[in-house]
């Protein structure tokens, strides 16, 4: 895979994005130990990023290099518990409007048992519209749409 710009919570969480399309997104991480709960099971808000950025870097792919966004809403619903090995977090637009979109994620085991479903509501920044709301990267954005980054 090509490298490209790699945003600093995939380092700390451990996840890849493994695949890139239009309106669509896969992300990868390997849970172990770390990322853990007191429980064992591997930690609902580990589960819950990465299927943020699934669902961001999905939405995202949809954009003009001029627009940004930032997320409104995320719900997360969790199906099942899962210990270690890979989960995979499928994003997919479901609907974008003008300013609005509605994103879903599906995070399965290696088996393609449902773990966790979440839903993202996106709003997308104009122009001058996100000054305040993002700031810039530290590294430079890439050309748009982005490369596949991996660990």
């Amino acid at each position: 895979m090509t490298r490209g710009w790699r945003p600093p919570v995939a380092d700390l969480i451990g996840f890849r994005l493994t695949e890139i399309r239009k309106g669509r997104a896969k992300v990868e991480l390997e849970a172990g130990h770390r990322h853990e709960n007191p429980m064992g099971t591997t930690h609902g808000g580990i589960i819950c990023d990465i299927a943020d950025a699934a669902m961001g870097m999905a939405y995202a792919s949809l954009l003009l290099p001029e627009e940004s966004f930032t997320t409104v809403e995320l719900k997360v619903n969790f199906l099942r518990p899962f210990w270690s090995g890979r989960l995979i977090a499928n994003g997919k637009v479901i609907k974008k409007g003008r300013s609005m979109g509605l994103v879903e994620c599906r995070v399965t085991d290696e088996e393609l048992r449902l773990v966790a479903y979440a839903t993202s509501t996106c709003l997308a920044l104009q122009g001058t519209d996100g000054e305040g709301l993002v700031r810039p990267r530290r590294d430079p954005r890439p050309e748009w749409p982005p490369v596949c980054w991996s660990g």
